[in-house]
């Protein structure tokens, strides 16, 4: 991707009103981030607008917070008429963390809130100046796919075996029916394994991080199994991409490298760049998940025709970034 190119993603966003849905969570903070950056005009709807104060801060984001329930319809849609928005990005989520196990919650907030958030754009006047929108961005799950063997395609088949999962494939329907409905430009964009700062202290980095900094030792899988690593910040710069990108009303995109390797590896490659000696990770210590997924590769194709890019594909780059991040503290 090209200098210039970047520069005109940046540019696109400069003066428009975008609401982050969620712009306290792990990729909502990078979003808001990205967003600020490119001189938009950044709103971002949380559960708690005074918590979000620190997380502006730390993440250097310069947002209006507002207060929003999940669970409460009217909430959502007060956010959004509120905030005017020329684009929303939905990364408003339950479940993803293993402590969230309340099935109720998946739905209502997975599913529901993604077709309240959806309506209340569309009904958004389209007279917006903003020349790409109105448009809403969602972030759905390469959980969607479930247990399928070989390669995840969008249009392949998806079939979650999980609640969450379920519960995220619902919420990518309720998205297409909503933009079938109304001529929405939404699309749902399927993340794969994302890490950076900012994760769940119960993550793989995060982990590694602690093993180095007081030197405990951390039980694993084999790790055997695969997955497609995506550096956080080159996530939110996915997004932002195809938010001016010329996606169909409910489009699905996959948002991934294209290129998957053993959680093993990425364990000695973070160990490596951390600094962190290999016999403080105990390989074969807890018995691998029997919900794991089975799938042998992404297909980035339409990412890559739609906005000419795909996220870099160097862990230990994504690596060193997150550990200066971390060092830094911004």
């Amino acid at each position: 991707m090209s200098a210039d190119r970047v520069d005109d993603v940046r540019a696109a966003y400069r003066g428009a009103r975008a609401l982050v849905l969620g712009g306290s969570g792990f990729i909502g903070r990078w979003v808001a981030r990205a967003l600020t950056s490119s001189g938009a005009t950044v709103l971002v709807a949380v559960r708690d607008a005074r918590h979000f104060t620190g997380i502006a801060d730390a993440w250097s984001i310069d947002a209006e917070a507002h207060s929003m329930d999940a669970l409460d319809e009217s909430s959502i849609t007060r956010a959004v008429g509120d905030a005017d928005p020329d684009i929303v990005f939905n990364l408003t989520g339950y479940g993803v963390d293993r402590t969230e196990t309340q099935a109720d919650l998946m739905w209502r907030v997975n599913r529901d809130l993604v077709r309240q958030a959806a309506s209340a754009m569309a009904r958004r006047s389209s007279t917006t100046a903003w020349p790409h929108g109105p448009r809403f961005v969602h972030v759905g799950s390469a959980l969607e796919y479930g247990r399928i063997e070989g390669v995840a395609k969008e249009d392949g088949p998806a079939e979650p075996h999980t609640e969450y999962g379920r519960s995220k494939l619902a919420g990518t329907i309720a998205l297409r029916d909503v933009a079938e409905e109304t001529g929405l430009l939404a699309v749902t964009v399927r993340a794969f394994t994302v890490f950076g700062p900012g994760e769940h202290p119960g993550r793989l980095l995060p982990t590694i991080l602690r093993v180095a900094r007081d030197g405990t030792i951390v039980r694993l899988s084999a790790g055997s199994q695969l997955r497609d690593f995506c550096y956080v910040e080159d996530v939110a710069d996915g997004l932002l991409r195809l938010g001016i990108s010329p996606t169909s009303p409910g489009e699905v995109v996959n948002l991934a490298t294209g290129h998957l390797i053993p959680v093993r590896e990425f364990a000695e490659t973070a160990s490596r760049v951390l600094g962190v000696p290999m016999d403080r990770l105990q390989f074969g210590a807890e018995p691998l998940r029997e919900d794991e997924m089975r799938i042998t590769g992404v297909d980035v194709e339409r990412l890559e025709q739609l906005t000419g890019w795909r996220p870099p594909a160097d862990l230990e780059h994504g690596l060193a970034r997150a550990a200066d991040f971390e060092r830094r503290g911004a």
